[in-house]
């Protein structure tokens, strides 16, 4: 399906794999901002060149290297991650449509995210690890443009990219640093390192590690 209106946040097929897209800046010929699902590769394009994937249950992608399956009926866990697929967030609360979270607390089928975010029930499916049987494969428009070893790598995070493909970090994010227990901003980036508003200097690649920094806002965001 082509899409005549990009919207943050729809799953969408570019280049044949599966991808999200992150912003949209209309001022700009390549105006939409994307990210590959499968390692967080960022590029940029048009409305013209990607089609729109609604995910559903028992639909099935690779997150980060790792491949999940969509279910509607599963219980999260503390730990798993979930996919907010009707967002209503409250006023403290910041997510949008097809946030992938990873779960911190569980209250009355509720969940409390690593993002400090407060989901309701009826605004998530949860993201059970594997492919289970009977599942949809949606990471790619057309499983049969891909080969075999395409497949393979695509599944095994040890090939991921390096830090620089990841979504890069910018001045005015906010994370929560669980080892001392406290939020920071980042207030200015080097090549290789983030400052942050406490004194902090972290490299790019420890602050991607989620037991200990945790992202609740980003500038970019909001553009």
């Amino acid at each position: 399906m082509k899409l005549i209106q990009v919207r943050k946040g729809q799953f969408v097929y570019y280049n044949n794999e599966l991808h999200k897209v992150y912003s949209v800046k209309p001022m700009f010929r390549k105006s939409v901002h994307l990210y590959r699902l499968k390692d967080m590769r960022q590029i940029l394009t048009s409305a013209s060149e990607i089609q729109l994937c609604k995910p559903k249950h028992m639909d099935s992608f690779i997150f980060y290297g790792h491949r999940y399956t969509i279910d509607k009926e599963k219980v999260p866990e503390k730990g798993d991650y979930i996919l907010i697929i009707k967002p209503a967030p409250d006023f403290l609360d910041r997510y949008s449509l097809n946030e992938i979270e990873k779960v911190e607390k569980i209250e009355d089928g509720n969940v409390v995210t690593s993002r400090d975010n407060g989901v309701k029930h009826h605004e998530y499916v949860t993201m059970v690890p594997g492919k289970k049987e009977g599942s949809t494969d949606i990471a790619y428009f057309d499983r049969n443009l891909v080969s075999a070893e395409q497949l393979q790598e695509d599944e095994s995070p040890s090939l991921l990219l390096e830090s620089d493909s990841h979504v890069k970090p910018s001045v005015g994010d906010i994370y929560i640093d669980k080892e001392k227990d406290t939020r920071f901003m980042i207030v200015a980036l080097t090549d290789k390192d983030v400052i942050c508003g406490h004194g902090l200097h972290v490299s790019f690649n420890d602050l991607k590690n989620e037991d200990r920094f945790t992202p609740v806002y980003r500038e970019e965001e909001d553009l």
